[in-house]
């Protein structure tokens, strides 16, 4: 263990007892039970506004809510609007929001009634997702082709409307078929209007909210502590007191497999996202979980909603073009080429253990319910179609070398691909090693023009992949990272939108795969599959297919001080 990591590990500790202490024995705290976990991605903001990367999201996570949840099976249950109705025509959605639901404790809230979440909480905390004057509205491209609009085209004042405490209406434009899925997303989490209007942008650090933990340390960088809201207002089974867990503990070592080993070491309770350099201890070459890591850890695996692609960047203005004459990557012809030189079933079992799916298909996963994926245009290894399409682009490869922009942990993966390439049609490649947060914010702002990248859903539902080539939603402010145009591609996800039939809303999704594979933006690497691994003494974390970290109703049995 490096020293700086025992510092902070040390630190927190000092710091969960000291706060323990202040109400409880020595001898209590020696029973606390904290939950400790790694983020080598990084924190970036604990305002759910900002909830676009795991990191964020994990931790909102575990701080906010919203009027309803997705369960383990992906399925939409009530969580702070107790029921809704939505209108005949699917345009108007009417909330009853709990009357038991306070936010956390803060030296601003002048009485208990000040801290009461109300209607008007979500008519602000919306309204501030859409402002288009606003910091706050990162995800904005959630809603804003989806919520009513005034007679000039602009968002109407009244989309998001609380009728009185109790009442939250929300007036779409047209019928949204998965709108309660989006509603669970963390952009529409509730946050208290008093505190966020206080702090301002310093909100990302002082963050109020209703969830089962509440914050109480972050040195950035370093350590996050959260304590148990002793007033959660959700029970579990047999109407038991949640949350379980009196704390939540993460660390932020970048280095994932320094994490991995820490986590054998027992100082940390969970890991997740298997390394390259620790599969072989963790998978056998079938797959199968390793018989000796069994007896020692609870592992888990699943389908996971994630896409695990190279994007190209498919605008010639870009900052990444702007001193270099060779453009090979925007020729249609010499992309396509590339994704026929590699033999991805080959990588799913050498280089990843066969964990995930080889991504023969579309950008949709096959994990995401009632969407085929066999029906979208399938890219496997052809080294004549390789050579066909690379002479129809009419690049030459002698004398190019292809820049691909990665993270440290998908090297091996880089390679694999760097090598294929080689011995099918000549190319070279110089991989590019930087930080996750660089990287996203590169390919966010054009900077490189080849880049490895994932897409995470946001909501089990084909359409929020497709969003991800919607010609509105460019980055940075949306997730169209490769600034992807097709007019037809736009006329289908603007079409979508009003269809309700399930049948007509899978037809069109498959369509839309298909046009998305013949225009190549992507290469789709493999579908990923998720595996976590946890301590015995952990209890009652279910793994699911979004990888959603929830820790209201985990167990620990064993001390954690």
């Amino acid at each position: 263990m490096k020293d700086g990591f025992k510092i902070h590990l040390f630190t927190s500790y000092a710091l969960l007892l000291i706060c323990f202490s202040c109400t409880d024995t020595v001898d209590q705290n020696a029973s606390k039970s904290v939950f400790r976990y790694n983020q080598s991605g990084g924190l970036t903001s604990l305002d759910p506004a900002f909830a676009s990367s795991q990191a964020n999201i994990w931790v909102c996570t575990q701080l906010f809510d919203g009027l309803v949840e997705l369960d383990q099976d992906l399925k939409v249950r009530p969580a702070l609007a107790k029921k809704w109705e939505v209108s005949e025509d699917g345009t108007e959605y009417k909330f009853t929001i709990r009357k038991d639901v306070f936010f956390h404790e803060d030296k601003l809230f002048k009485s208990q009634d000040e801290r009461l979440v109300t209607a008007y909480d979500f008519e602000y905390s919306l309204k501030r997702i859409i402002d288009t004057n606003s910091i706050y509205n990162k995800g904005i491209w959630v809603f804003k082709d989806k919520v009513l609009r005034s007679t000039t085209g602009a968002l109407s004042d009244t989309c998001f409307r609380a009728v009185n405490d109790s009442l939250f209406v929300i007036h779409l434009d047209h019928p949204v078929a998965n709108f309660l899925e989006i509603l669970a997303m963390p952009y529409a989490f509730v946050v208290p209007e008093k505190i966020a209007e206080h702090y301002g942008k310093d909100f990302r650090k002082h963050p109020v909210g209703t969830g089962a933990f509440k914050f109480f340390y972050w040195e950035e960088g370093n350590s996050l502590v959260l304590h148990k809201n002793e007033a959660f207002w959700k029970s579990g089974s047999n109407n038991v007191k949640l949350p379980f867990l009196d704390a939540v503990q993460l660390s932020f070592v970048p280095d994932k497999s320094q994490a991995y080993r820490e986590f054998l070491m027992g100082e940390l309770d969970y890991f997740s996202g298997i390394d390259q350099s620790s599969v072989d201890e963790v998978l056998n070459l079938d797959g199968s979980f390793n018989r000796s890591m069994l007896e020692k850890y609870s592992i888990q695996k699943c389908g996971y909603l994630n896409t695990e692609y190279l994007g190209f960047q498919l605008d010639s203005n870009a900052s990444c073009y702007r001193t270099n004459k060779e453009k090979p990557f925007l020729n249609k012809e010499f992309r396509k080429a590339l994704s026929w030189s590699i033999d991805r079933e080959k990588m799913v079992r050498f280089v990843k253990n066969n964990l995930g799916t080889p991504g023969l298909y579309g950008f949709v996963p096959p994990a995401v319910p009632n969407f085929d994926e066999r029906k979208c245009l399938s890219y496997g290894v052809n080294k004549d179609s390789a050579l066909f399409y690379l002479q129809k682009s009419g690049v030459s490869t002698d004398d190019i070398v292809l820049d691909i922009h990665i993270t440290k942990e998908h090297r091996g993966l880089t390679e694999f691909i760097a090598k294929q390439w080689e011995e099918s049609i000549g190319v070279k490649v110089d991989i590019k090693i930087h930080e996750a947060g660089v990287l996203r914010q590169m390919a966010n702002n054009g900077e490189v023009a080849c880049f490895r990248a994932s897409w995470l859903g946001d909501y089990p539902d084909a359409e929020n992949y497709l969003g991800v080539f919607y010609g509105s939603n460019f980055a940075p402010n949306g997730p169209n990272k490769t600034h992807f145009v097709n007019n037809e591609f736009d006329r289908c996800y603007e079409k979508l939108g009003d269809l309700r039939e399930k049948q007509a809303r899978k037809d069109l999704t498959e369509h839309m795969d298909r046009l998305i594979m013949q225009e190549a933006p992507v290469l789709i690497l493999y579908y990923d599959e998720v595996i976590q691994l946890t301590s015995k003494c952990i209890l009652d974390l279910p793994i699911n297919g979004m990888n959603v970290l929830k820790l209201d109703n985990v167990k620990k049995t064993c001390k954690s001080l």
